[in-house]
């Protein structure tokens, strides 16, 4: 059956890659954490190591994937340090096998950045600016657009239709996702969204010794507001990482014009981020691999936290509103 992840043997992954990219590689298929693809460490007989990763069917369009490939590309014409797709031999980045697309990467390592100066937040914020002005020359049609309107609401009607709570439990969680939506609608009002990371938490920022910072994983990229890429840094709430703000800023205004309105955002979008972790995993219910890692998903028990957590982000939102109304730096 085509475009299933059972029939990816070995011979099937060393059989794409080497047609896609005319070259030949040795028995090496070294499976790699993914939970949503499958991705492989290969080795050419000349000793290049090789990531190929296979796409999961059914979750990406080809032409959702380009727009990732696009942004990548882009960001390596600018020099920003990043992983991208390799060129295959029909002069494009996505091979198709079997039913299932893939793309070829090389291999590159890095370790998780240390911060503990004011300076490795400055680089951050360079780094996030230098992104946001190669996003910024072009957009990405087939992307998400990160808008309560397009993502959230949906994803609060996938949640309230599918039967995942108990009706007391559903309806706590309608009135609190009720309420922050109303905010949101309100806030996102004239905010511009542009092509940005999406995922950009600090697992997501290597460092690589004696080069420098490097952006890996544009899986979730979208169209969004840029304050989206900053917020995932930070070590904690808004009002609680001033300081790191200001610092971010100061290095990703060297390259990118940044709106201090949308800082209002910060406190919204997290709770945007619990609701689309929420909804994703309702989608993965019956994935065996999803039930042995997540057992407890779905229980009242479950729901009762996850809810609780959606009133303190709610609280939070409030709390960040009436300091920003204060004109709190």
């Amino acid at each position: 059956m085509n475009g299933n992840f059972e029939n990816l043997t070995p011979d099937c992954i060393l059989e794409a890659v080497e047609s896609v990219m005319g070259l030949q590689l040795t028995g090496l298929t070294a499976p790699l954490p993914s939970y949503i693809n499958r991705v492989y460490e290969l080795q050419s007989i000349h000793d290049e190591r090789l990531i190929a990763k296979f796409y999961r069917p059914g979750r990406w369009q080809r032409s959702a994937l380009q727009d990732e490939h696009d942004f990548v590309l882009d960001c390596a014409h600018e020099e920003i340090p990043v992983v991208a797709p390799l060129i295959l031999s029909d002069g494009g980045t996505i091979g198709e096998h079997n039913g299932i697309l893939f793309s070829v990467f090389p291999k590159k390592s890095g370790r998780e950045m240390d911060l503990r100066s004011d300076e490795g937040w400055r680089r951050l914020g360079s780094l996030v600016g230098r992104i946001h002005l190669a996003g910024n020359r072009d957009e990405a049609h087939n992307r998400l657009r990160m808008h309560p309107e397009s993502t959230t609401i949906p994803e609060i009607n996938q949640l309230l239709g599918g039967g995942f709570m108990s009706s007391h439990q559903s309806g706590r969680f309608k009135e609190i996702t009720s309420r922050i939506v109303e905010i949101a609608l309100r806030e996102f009002e004239g905010v511009d969204l542009q092509r940005i990371h999406g995922d950009c938490h600090r697992a997501n920022i290597l460092e690589r010794p004696g080069e420098g910072l490097m952006v890996i994983d544009f899986d979730d990229m979208v169209m969004g507001p840029p304050v989206q890429d900053i917020w995932l840094l930070l070590p904690d709430h808004a009002n609680q990482t001033r300081h790191e703000i200001n610092l971010i800023l100061e290095g990703y205004e060297q390259f990118s014009e940044f709106d201090d309105r949308t800082l209002r955002l910060v406190e919204i979008l997290r709770a945007m981020r619990i609701i689309y972790f929420l909804s994703w995993c309702s989608t993965q219910v019956d994935d065996f691999k999803f039930q042995s890692n997540f057992p407890d998903w779905g229980s009242e028990l479950f729901w009762q936290r996850e809810i609780s957590d959606i009133e303190h982000q709610y609280h939070a939102i409030l709390n960040d509103e009436r300091l920003n109304a204060r004109g709190m730096p």
